[in-house]
């Protein structure tokens, strides 16, 4: 008997759809929000507000592409956490109201693990290649830096992670120092690759075991930019590719070298990178390089998956369906979730 699960993703800006059966996604429909571009940054209200008028649109069409109706959709799995509190609870109340009004089971997802289960997604076109167990995967993105063992689809354990800011974060707090519009780090990506990656260096964290930081680094930046800009006014401009190709540099590298040291004390050799920030040209290379040096078998997940959306949360929900993991309708969302 086959399994259709309508998976619904708002923890943030994008307010996103998904249609799977058997674990292969049908659909995949996610509405971006550019209102945000103006103000350097997501606001929460704006963006709870443009859930509201784009989760009904996205969900129809999400259905219509994958061609079922309401009636065959056998579990909703929504984003219960981490997330915009306002723009989750936009996304739990469709999810609860859909699954009550159609007497099917409620899966609450939680976003960190759906985006490392990304790499088990199939599409009708392709079908990818998958991780096996024990995997390790590096969750970077704009609020998240951590690595952790995947023992099974279900199972994680959390070895590293960011003390303070998160890599992302990182990015596009320095884009907005260099006046590069949100989100920064595509554009610092896109300007990297026409720069020189050792023409400036930038303070790095020492921070013990597999942690991260990158406070200290954020700051060094800003501080280095700013006494430059006091010599030559028009120091960002005549240099924006080699500052782009630098900070990425030094940002791939301390995530790669806590990576490389993950490998090392626990010997696996499979290594996945997950979330926003594995788009990454630079930290994508980086990854392939390891791959050559230490024989480390890699994994980095299709840009459609890699930002924010519902497949990944269909994919989590599909598995959680298989185990009946459901949740009753008093769910609520979380702000603050992370990886058990």
């Amino acid at each position: 008997m086959s399994i259709t699960i309508l998976g619904i993703e708002s923890s943030c800006d994008d307010t996103s759809a998904s249609v799977l059966r058997d674990g292969v996604i049908y659909s995949n429909i996610t509405a971006n929000q550019d209102v945000h571009m103006d103000y350097g940054g997501v606001v929460p209200e704006l963006a709870s507000r443009a859930h509201q008028q784009n989760i009904i649109p996205v969900v129809h069409q999400a259905m219509l592409k994958a061609g079922v109706t309401a009636d065959e959709i056998d579990a909703v799995a929504f984003t219960r956490g981490p997330g915009l509190m306002g723009s989750l609870m936009v996304g739990t109340s469709f999810a609860k109201g859909f699954a009550l009004s159609k007497n099917i089971p409620l899966i609450e997802v939680n976003h960190l693990q759906a985006h490392i289960l990304a790499h088990f997604i199939d599409d009708l076109n392709s079908k990818y290649d998958h991780p096996g167990f024990p995997f390790l995967a590096l969750l970077v993105s704009g609020g998240n830096s951590q690595i952790i063992v995947v023992k099974d689809h279900l199972e994680m354990e959390v070895i590293g992670e960011t003390i303070d800011d998160a890599a992302g974060e990182a990015f596009d707090k320095c884009a907005k120092v260099m006046g590069l519009p949100y989100p920064g780090g595509p554009i610092i990506d896109r300007n990297a690759k026409l720069g020189n990656p050792l023409a400036f260096e930038f303070s790095r964290p020492r921070i013990q075991g597999l942690n991260y930081s990158f406070s200290g680094l954020k700051t060094s930046f800003l501080y280095f930019v700013r006494d430059r800009i006091k010599e030559n006014p028009n120091f960002i401009e005549e240099n924006m590719n080699d500052l782009c190709a630098s900070l990425q540099y030094t940002i791939v590298d301390v995530l790669m070298n806590k990576v490389k040291k993950a490998a090392k004390e626990t010997g696996i050799k499979q290594v996945a990178i997950a979330g926003g920030v594995s788009a990454n040209s630079g930290l994508q290379n980086a990854l392939k390089e390891a791959a050559d040096k230490f024989r480390w078998k890699v994994f980095i997940p299709q840009l459609g998956y890699s930002l924010d959306n519902a497949a990944m949360i269909a994919i989590t929900g599909y598995f959680k369906y298989l185990k009946n993991e459901f949740i009753e309708q008093d769910a609520a969302p979380f702000a603050r979730m992370t990886i058990k």
